[in-house]
């Protein structure tokens, strides 16, 4: 079931996702060549802490960390471990918050040191496919209308569109309905309407789309082993412009 929030609720998000992006901010300083990706995890913790929220994701559903640090060609779910940085990796970011019994979520990828022209435009237009999905999620549009938006920009530019992990509705829970793939047809799917919110989250890989989840049964990577890049926001569909409730 699709649910609509209140003004309350979405104050509540905004708190949520004000945090998360204060925290982004944090470890995008501590995101250099020989840290640990544990190191990045320990100081999201503390600071979400320190800041009034709870890190949503530390034992959701068995996950072991605050956030989810997913190197190179891990698309999602990576473990914060004692794996070092290296210079001209990349490195997917992933955080929730929880304040008042209410989620925010949103990832960003960052680069390591000097990187390589092309994980730089991987990162780019991954970003730009968000951008492109927030700017479907309007009143009266249709769910699919966010897909096909994200799907396109990829595939304009050669990229392949990971069809096995999707966004998702999100409030009073960290998942809720509906699910947000970012692929599909134009116009399909339930209507949008104002008080809904998503988080909308393209992954999108440098070569083929299929993935395949490692023996952790958790860190999700490209079955041909090239970068994949994610980017989210957490959306609220308002009577106007789509509002980003995960930032500062």
């Amino acid at each position: 079931m699709i649910t609509c929030k209140s003004e309350r609720e979405l104050n509540y998000m905004r708190d949520a996702g004000r945090v998360v992006a204060l925290t982004h901010a944090e470890l995008k300083k501590a995101v250099k060549v020989g840290v640990p990706t544990r190191e990045l995890d320990r100081l999201a913790e503390e600071f979400i802490i320190k800041s009034g929220a709870k890190p949503a994701f530390k034992g959701l559903y068995g996950f072991p960390g605050a956030i989810c640090a997913s190197v190179n060609e891990e698309v999602v779910h990576g473990f914060p471990s004692l794996r070092k940085l290296e210079n001209g990796d990349i490195i997917s970011i992933d955080i929730g918050t929880e304040i008042n019994g209410y989620f925010s979520d949103s990832a960003v990828t960052l680069p390591v040191g000097d990187v390589s022209r092309e994980a730089l435009d991987l990162m780019k237009v991954t970003e730009e496919c968000l951008y492109k999905g927030i700017d479907q999620a309007r009143d009266g549009n249709r769910l699919s209308d966010i897909s096909n938006a994200v799907q396109t920009w990829a595939e304009k530019h050669g990229y392949g569109v990971v069809r096995d992990y999707v966004g998702h509705g999100i409030g009073a829970k960290p998942h809720e309905d509906p699910q947000v793939p970012n692929f599909g047809r134009p116009g399909r799917g339930p209507r949008l309407k104002a008080g809904m919110t998503l988080a909308i989250e393209p992954m999108i890989n440098m070569g083929t789309h299929e993935v395949k989840t490692l023996s952790n049964d958790w860190t999700v990577v490209t079955l041909d082993k090239r970068l994949s890049a994610h980017f989210e926001h957490t959306v609220a569909i308002t009577d106007d412009e789509p509002e980003i409730l995960s930032k500062t």
